[in-house]
């Protein structure tokens, strides 16, 4: 590895290399969890818990039926359902079953979910039944011979259960008809393999674990392939990262709140496998975009962690029920998935007493790859050291290394870094060097200590006048701004200047003039910076995890 300055900002405790060799495999990492913590609550849903216990009886069940299916080992299992325990359960029962886990978005359009099942494989899938009407568009033109079909309220027992679905159903309107002849419906799958026996499958570190799309907002999707071992290396990196301040919860089970989609990487390897590995409880969130009823479930309960996206911390701490949550024992505020806004992470600060942490990864790195000290006290502007055992540097175009304080594109080496995109030789190529680095695609500086920065991703760059605009520096000044609740900027054509600066803004003060935007960006940027175009709308485009969509953004202009 190349010299490591970052080392010297790691708090008392934190070792500079993990092992990722301490299971085999994620199969042996749960079901050690499930032995050792079998009377504890693994997840918190709609007021009702699941036991440790009863995610180890239902997954076994559910993987022996999945093997009675005449599944083999490899084989992929697409997994279609928001925060609901179902999801972990199927996680759970795929894994040990010897089969490879597809996370699919449940907000994809038919064209997005045929693509990602034809694109992998995938001989079944394990979907809630909100979206079984968008599987029945493309099932036909799918490898999809098995389908195992959820409801809502599934593990909620009997009479909780039957309300909830009925409410979802009948009430709510939220299940679209549909036709799945042949279709087994979640309990009964449960039921069939609870009357046969799991049979153990060999299971090594290099054997793959979960195909992670990526790249739907910049191109085509492809599979990263993350095997056994990246997924436990990041949950042991991540557990070593946090362990300064979650080691100070003493005599209580560490409850985080699960309100990133478990589909997600970060929420999949940092919310739930990293939960199973301690002993934690996660409590489910089905819908993070409902911020009234995810502050109205958060108050039911004491928690310590809290991993979300800048747009999620910014829409709880600016809605008027916030101050209906106990915050006080909040010890971990986990900003990932894009740049965390300083204006946001002061205003969190100030409402809850607990810094955001920000971090930074991809669905390639199983995701984590740097992340502020959890000691820290203060919002930085970076996204923190690497992380044990991982090494990152900044690269030019011809993949040399480019000096300190020279921005370059950051390039990544490490454990949890992925083992090529699925079936992509030539994709997987041009993100890897020669010595085993996966490069990025953002752009970034680091300084003496170590510490990254991202300055913005490569194709998001505005080149105004042959001069270089980066989206996150306009958006981060311009959300300082009284009466601005978002914000996002991207570049548009210009006769003049080749590109110019556009910026949209979402008000939060609706007497915001575009006047008295201007005039702030005039006093805080200089002039090839400052937006040519000025847009207010209601809203933002975003993916499902909030990450805002600059690439509607230019397609709407």
């Amino acid at each position: 590895m190349s010299t490591r300055p970052w080392l010297g900002a790691y708090p008392a405790g934190v070792p500079a290399e993990v092992d990722a060799s301490a299971y085999a495999s994620l199969v042996q990492l749960m079901e050690q969890s499930f032995g050792s913590y079998a009377d504890r609550p693994a997840y918190s849903f709609m007021g009702q818990d699941v036991s440790y216990r009863q995610v180890d009886t239902l997954s076994r069940a559910l993987g022996a039926y999945l093997q009675g299916l005449g599944l083999a080992k490899g084989d992929r299992v697409a997994v279609m359902m928001p925060n609901v325990p179902q999801y972990p359960v199927a996680v759970a029962a795929i894994l040990r079953a010897g089969l490879v886990v597809v996370n699919v978005n449940p907000l994809y359009t038919p064209r997005e979910l045929e693509h990602q099942l034809r694109d992998s494989g995938s001989k079944a899938i394990i979907i809630i039944e909100n979206f079984a009407a968008t599987l029945q568009q493309c099932i036909a033109s799918t490898p999809v011979k098995h389908v195992v079909l959820a409801a809502m309220g599934d593990l909620l027992g009997l009479l909780k259960g039957t309300l909830v679905n009925y409410v979802v159903r009948s009430v709510k309107k939220m299940v679209p008809a549909y036709d799945l002849p042949g279709a087994v419906r979640f309990r009964e799958a449960v039921a069939q393999g609870g009357r046969a026996a799991l049979r153990p499958v060999a299971l090594g570190p290099d054997d793959v674990a979960v195909l992670q799309y990526t790249g739907g907002t910049t191109g085509v999707s492809k599979g990263a392939v993350l095997l056994h071992r990246n997924v436990i290396a990041n949950v042991l990196q991540s557990e070593a990262w946090n362990q300064p301040v979650v080691g100070r919860v003493a005599h209580e089970q560490v409850t985080g709140v699960c309100a990133l989609p478990l589909y997600h990487i970060f929420a999949f390897t940092c919310s739930m496998m990293l939960s199973l590995r301690m002993g934690g409880k996660q409590i489910l969130i089905p819908n993070p975009r409902d911020l009234a009823g995810t502050l109205k479930e958060l108050s039911r309960h004491t928690f310590h962690s809290f991993p979300a996206v800048n747009t999620l911390f910014n829409g709880l701490a600016n809605h008027p029920d916030f101050g209906k949550v106990d915050w006080s024992n909040l010890k971990i505020s986990i900003g990932g998935g894009m740049a965390v806004q300083g204006a946001v992470a002061q205003l969190w600060l100030d409402r809850t007493g607990c810094p955001i942490c920000e971090g930074y990864g991809l669905s390639e790195t199983s995701p984590s790859a740097s992340c502020n000290p959890v000691t820290s006290t203060q919002y930085t502007g970076t996204i923190g050291v690497p992380l044990p055992s991982t090494d990152m540097k900044l690269i030019d175009d011809e993949g040399r290394d480019v000096p300190v304080g020279q921005p370059g594109e950051i390039a990544i080496k490490g454990p949890q870094v992925m083992a090529g995109y699925w079936q992509r030789p030539d994709e997987t190529a041009k993100v890897m060097t020669a010595d085993g680095y996966f490069k990025t695609g953002d752009v970034g500086l680091m300084d003496e200590h170590g510490y990254f920065r991202i300055i913005d991703r490569k194709k998001d760059m505005v080149l105004v006048s042959g001069f270089n605009v980066y989206p996150n520096e306009v958006e981060d000044v311009v959300a300082r701004l009284d009466g601005v609740l978002e914000c996002a900027v991207v570049g548009v054509a210009d006769e003049k200047t080749g590109e110019a600066v556009k910026l949209v803004v979402v008000k939060k003060d609706p007497a915001l003039t575009e006047e008295q935007v201007r005039d702030y960006c005039r006093a805080n940027l200089t002039g090839y910076k400052q937006p040519r175009v000025v847009e207010f709308r209601t809203d933002l485009p975003k993916t499902p995890v909030g990450k805002i969509l600059r690439r509607e953004l230019r397609e709407r202009r």
